[in-house]
């Protein structure tokens, strides 16, 4: 099972008076930050429920490797509602689920290892008594929150989930820092005062030409779960053509069909990987998630002392 993260940002930053998830925090946004420290601390599928100017957020996040999902209904719900159309999607996929706003994103990598590694069925971080994201739950969890009135919002659904909340003690005061006001947002300013320093690796299959990507990989893993090769287009932002000659480039090289269609019936079609597919795409996540752990390890080696 992999590990997965739900970053809500269907609200309206009504308070902040501009575009929260869009603003810059250093040189990149408040989104891109999040995602990147989820990257960097090894979380396998990152989840982002957009609502309020989805189509912009979602074109600007199009390269990052997320998958998207909507709350159509975000102006008349709250935040909980946006964590259950993340957690349904999650749901049988990931073992632990991180938990977070799109507007606290200044925790640190070593603090999500910290909850990941906590032990416990809820967690969350702690620093200098006071607490804050991201949340870890484990999967068992879930359908009792997906069952949940959502009273109190979302830390009223974890009150009453059947497990207990485990503080998770961190010198990362960036846990606490979130994005609500202007004020709040200059505060962030001055508190980031150097840039995410982590090394950033990408893995491609090629011969003449790269022909398998993480994107690639992404696309294979919702299609194969959505049954649909338009749905998995929509959820990464990409076209419907840009997606399928990336399975005819992928099925050329490979030399083998990767996807089999069945035609009609009372559900229409369904697109479905093949056994070559799901092999391939098993091989190409084992040897990624190695690349990363030896690409951690080496930055430690030699930059450890330095930045």
């Amino acid at each position: 099972m992999q590990t997965g993260a739900l970053i809500v940002a269907a609200g309206m930053s009504s308070r902040m008076g501009d575009f929260k998830p869009m603003l810059n925090i250093g040189s990149i946004s408040i989104a891109q930050r999040i995602i990147a420290t989820l990257r960097q601390a090894g979380v396998d599928r990152i989840v982002m429920v957009t609502g309020y100017n989805a189509l912009a957020l979602e074109r600007h996040l199009a390269n990052n490797g997320v998958i998207f999902l909507r709350n159509e209904n975000y102006e008349h719900t709250q935040m909980f509602d946006s964590a259950k159309i993340g957690l349904a999607y999650l749901q049988g996929k990931c073992d632990k689920i991180l938990f977070t706003p799109v507007d606290i994103p200044l925790f640190t990598a070593d603090t999500v290892r910290a909850v990941l590694g906590s032990g416990a069925e809820l967690a969350f971080p702690v620093c200098e008594g006071r607490p804050g994201h991201p949340i870890m739950l484990s999967s068992p969890l879930i359908p009792a929150l997906l069952a949940d009135s959502g009273e109190e919002g979302m830390q009223g659904a974890l009150s009453r989930c059947g497990a207990e909340m485990t503080p998770v003690p961190v010198e990362d005061a960036g846990i606490l820092h979130d994005a609500d006001t202007p004020e709040d947002y200059r505060a962030l300013l001055k508190y980031h005062n150097r840039q995410l320093v982590r090394p950033v690796v990408s893995l491609a299959l090629a011969r003449e030409l790269p022909f398998f990507d993480g994107k690639t990989a992404m696309l294979l893993t919702l299609v194969d779960e959505t049954g649909s090769v338009r749905t998995a287009c929509q959820r990464m932002q990409v076209s419907y053509s840009t997606g399928w000659n990336r399975i005819r480039t992928l099925e050329t090289q490979a030399g083998c069909s990767l996807i089999e269609r069945s035609q009609g019936g009372a559900g229409g079609g369904r697109s479905r990987l093949t056994a070559e597919g799901r092999e391939l795409l098993r091989l190409f996540s084992a040897l990624e998630a190695d690349l990363r752990r030896s690409a951690e390890a080496l930055f430690e080696k030699y930059f450890g002392g330095l930045l």
